[in-house]
């Protein structure tokens, strides 16, 4: 919605979809997961520690850094 410029900003978003626009933005910091971290987590193969509350908090960006943290989650 917000890439195809339906929406301009995710306050915009989290109003159309009658969330609140916090957790809109927690949503959306998962989609800068590393790609293998997301396969591991829809395949079940991610750390027993790794829990969606601690990756809505934030993650850092460098995919090498996230691979790190995920790994020391246990």
């Amino acid at each position: 919605m917000l890439e195809a410029g339906e929406f301009a900003t995710v306050i915009e978003l989290a109003a159309a979809e009658r969330l609140d626009r916090s957790f809109v933005f927690h949503v959306l910091q998962l989609t800068l997961l590393a790609p293998d971290l997301v396969e591991a987590i829809l395949d079940g193969r991610q750390s027993m520690g790794v829990q969606l509350q601690a990756l809505v908090r934030g993650l850092p960006v460098e995919w090498e850094r996230q691979r790190e943290l995920m790994a020391t989650s246990c």
